[in-house]
């Protein structure tokens, strides 16, 4: 079941705060692959149903889109450091043992490449090498409009990432999830409370209206 719409929370802060994105943006989609869809054992059971906002987002510009994929290592000996001991729990999921179609991007989004572009990573946060900064600061990017999930995990790496980075960050409350309610609500109050001041909250609707 997914949370209550985050629009109707009381006491956070809410919308543009700043105003329209500007000229200098990208929607920054965060891991909806086949990898986390219905029949994975990752799978994150309510993406579906943030499917719809998140197809609209990339509508608006497939050409500012920049999806991030997960990739897995191929097996426990590639595995660095404590990754090991999660992989060892996870052994499914290791490129050696995985369809490699579950990499993919959901059949929905992937249609759109290769207008948009792919930023895959091998952990949760998308800034670690160094190169999707740099494909941003090379295309003068200073906002980023994020989707995706899990909103607790892949997606608060690359939110907190982007605010040290120095981007101005505008979560799409109504496009993105979690396989955990009780930490996507709690991720969303950090995000519209605890860092209100660098995390602007607005829904789909808001956000493509203020492009046009």
């Amino acid at each position: 079941m997914a949370p209550l719409s985050w629009s109707d929370a009381p006491k956070v802060n809410k919308g543009l705060t700043w105003g329209p994105p500007g000229e200098r943006w990208v929607h920054l989609c965060i891991d909806m692959q086949r990898l986390f869809d219905q029949g994975s054992p990752w799978a994150v059971d309510w993406m579906r149903a943030v499917l719809p906002q998140v197809c609209r987002l990339v509508e608006a510009a497939p050409r500012r889109t920049v999806f991030t994929r997960f990739i897995p290592p191929r097996s426990l000996d590639d595995a660095p450091g404590a990754w090991r001991r999660y992989y060892g729990n996870w052994p499914q999921v290791l490129q050696d043992n995985l369809d490699p179609d579950m990499l993919r991007l959901l059949p929905e989004l992937e249609l759109h490449l290769p207008e948009a572009r792919i930023h895959d990573k091998a952990v949760y946060s998308p800034w670690l090498d160094g190169g999707l900064h740099r494909m941003l600061q090379a295309d003068r990017i200073d906002t980023l409009i994020l989707s995706g999930g899990e909103t607790d995990v892949c997606l608060l790496a690359a939110v907190v990432g982007a605010v040290d980075l120095g981007y101005r960050v505008i979560v799409a409350s109504d496009a993105v999830c979690s396989s955990s309610d009780d930490t996507h609500d709690a991720a969303m109050e950090i995000y519209a409370k605890r860092l209100g001041q660098q995390i602007e909250m607005a829904d789909t609707p808001e956000i493509i209206a203020a492009l046009a």
